[in-house]
């Protein structure tokens, strides 16, 4: 009789029972098939299983777990203080094909997309007294449009990878039989848009209502997977890129098309307008929340939109995620109780500071901006009960700047009784490195987004609405520039951050015009309403820039100085980006193990 070996003793991402529990009440963890989907809640776990391997955006500390992320310290949005971090490993080019970490997400993704392809070949057969039809059907698209996400997380992070089909490899397969090849990028993009399609077709539109529905999977959130592989597929690094020329299995054959095709931008543009029409204000819409003026109602949705949990910009979030986010961006703060005292080692870079507008909604670097670079005002943060003593830098910037950076002398987010906490990371301060050499921070920054009271188990934010919109803007200035959608739907975005839009009215700022212009503002305006989210990393990549953005200083304030010499930019490290770094590497074991496995340009 087959057996199937589940993989993963731990809780589901499913708000439903626990695996970890499902799996200690089976001997040897080992099932049947028959014994499986003999009973709904076998099969609800089996399914569940499938949910488990999904990423958790919420972790950051990228130390090999199975599900954290290397995402923001990777790229040119933060820096971890800790070494442990393998991204500041990534940072630094010391990483290599052979370290477990670069494994991670090849073993954990083609673990689900096995279990998937069981699940999706068996629950047909399931008892129907326990599982009718109208359940089977939604399971197995639930199940389908897992694996194809399963495969789009591969391809984002190694590129062209090997595609098993739809037969799940049985476990006692011998090894000489799974020996296969990497498939052309392209044959990747279009098996996991047309999984998604399908499984879409079986899918309800509507969110689930109540908390142990929340993370299922709707129609919604396969048409906007379909979006970011689409996206994926037809950004520099896979549309025209010359550099992978010699990017080809061992037979000779191409992974990569060198020639570049404008029909991929309008597929992914056509994928968007589709998802806005068909789910926009009906299952999705723009949070917005109140303030007591307008910077403020723009703070508040600005911040909330991570906070409030399920909120209706949430397109999808892994359920149940534990994490040690708060802590690692919650300042030391000496002498406070363990609730309001973190380590704050996860510090924002000098270049993301920079990268936030201006309240009047203009870049730093414009000469209309009003930016100062030094000296001191008063001024009253948005989150603040009073006016402070603030660096010129930081003041009258957009609301989201203040969303996302906790910076020296400001305001904690939340306060310890009656009293307010400041949070000063100069040397001899309450966040300073005479405090600790560890839980420090490394910029004199630190990140402040979407700090939650606790790290209680919540919704790890995968995707949002706010996202296609910037998706579509950017698909559609590629593919049919000029088009009065492309400002429509960033101008949606800048007014729910309070800051001008772009046109020709009153209080408007003047609308760029040329293509490169647009594209200039459509990356900036996604850089900053995306921060520390994850996209970042990925952009960079798929934008072909990261040898410019990952690549050369780092800059933040002076740590070891007090007063006037803490605010100096100072030097934190020099990164190392080459062109391999594009893409993790295939781990090394599998390219041992499977002699028909070509290894990504420029790894070892």
């Amino acid at each position: 009789m087959k057996k199937v070996f589940l993989i993963f003793a731990a809780a589901a991402a499913l708000g439903i029972t626990s695996c970890k529990k499902y799996l200690d009440q089976v001997p040897d963890d080992v099932l049947t098939i028959d014994d499986i989907f003999q009973s709904k809640s076998n099969t609800d776990n089996f399914l569940a299983n499938v949910y488990y391997s999904l990423p958790n955006e919420l972790e950051q500390r990228f130390t090999g777990n199975e599900n954290s992320g290397a995402w923001h310290a990777a790229s040119d949005e933060s820096k971890y203080n800790w070494s442990f971090n393998y991204t500041n490993n990534m940072n630094t080019g010391a990483w290599a094909s052979t370290d477990g970490n670069v494994a991670t997400y090849w073993t954990n993704f083609y673990k689900a997309i096995r279990n998937a392809s069981y699940f999706i070949q068996n629950i047909d057969g399931a008892n129907s007294v326990e599982v009718d039809a109208g359940m089977k059907k939604q399971y197995k698209a639930e199940a389908r449009a897992l694996r194809a996400m399963y495969y789009f997380f591969l391809v984002r992070t190694y590129g062209p990878v090997i595609m098993l089909g739809e037969e799940p490899v049985d476990i006692n397969t011998p090894a000489t039989d799974l020996q296969l090849s990497r498939s052309h990028i392209d044959t990747c993009i279009n098996f996991i848009v047309t999984e998604l399609d399908k499984a879409a077709a079986d899918l309800s539109a509507d969110i689930p209502a109540g908390g142990t529905e929340y993370g299922r999977i709707t129609s919604g959130v396969a048409k906007a997977y379909k979006i970011q592989a689409l996206m994926l597929a037809a950004s520099p690094l896979w549309n025209g890129n010359t550099d992978y020329a010699n990017f080809k299995n061992r037979d000779g054959a191409p992974l990569v098309n060198t020639s570049y095709d404008a029909a991929k931008w309008t597929r992914a543009a056509t994928a968007a307008k589709e998802f806005l029409d068909t789910y926009v204000p009906s299952q999705y819409d723009l949070f917005t929340a109140t303030g007591a003026d307008a910077f403020t109602a723009a703070y508040n949705s600005c911040r909330q939109v991570t906070t409030v949990e399920w909120n209706k910009e949430w397109i999808y979030a892994r359920s149940n995620s534990g994490s040690y986010m708060r802590y690692d961006r919650t300042p030391f703060h000496a002498g406070l109780p363990a609730n309001q005292h973190g380590a704050g080692a996860h510090g924002a870079t000098q270049a993301m500071v920079d990268a936030y507008f201006m309240a009047n909604g203009r870049l730093i670097s414009d000469p209309a901006s009003g930016y100062v670079a030094s000296g001191f005002s008063s001024f009253k943060a948005p989150f603040d009960n009073a006016a402070r003593n603030t660096f010129n830098q930081w003041v009258n910037r957009e609301p989201r700047f203040y969303v996302g950076i906790t910076y020296n002398n400001s305001y904690w987010l939340f306060q310890e009784g009656s009293n307010p906490i400041i949070t000063n990371m100069e040397f001899n301060g309450n966040s300073g490195r005479s405090q600790s050499t560890s839980d420090v921070s490394p910029t004199g920054y630190i990140v402040r987004k979407d700090v939650m009271p606790n790290d209680n188990s919540r919704g790890a934010l995968m995707l949002r609405l706010g996202q296609i919109f910037l998706d579509y803007a950017e698909a559609l200035n590629e593919s049919a520039p000029g088009s009065t959608d492309i400002m429509k739907y960033v101008n949606q975005i800048r007014s729910r951050a309070g800051v001008p839009q772009y046109g020709a009215g009153e209080g408007m700022i003047p609308a760029p015009t040329s293509q490169d212009a647009v594209r200039d503002a459509i990356r900036a305006e996604r850089r900053v309403e995306l921060a520390f989210e994850s996209p970042r990393y990925f952009d960079t990549r798929r934008w072909k820039i990261a040898k410019t953005t990952n690549n050369g200083p780092v800059y933040g304030m002076n740590m070891n100085g007090n007063g006037s010499e803490f605010y100096q930019r100072t030097l934190i490290e020099t990164r190392i980006f080459t062109d391999k770094d594009y893409l993790f590497p295939i781990p090394n074991t599998q390219i041992l193990i499977n002699p028909n496995l070509v290894q990504n340009p420029g790894w070892k």
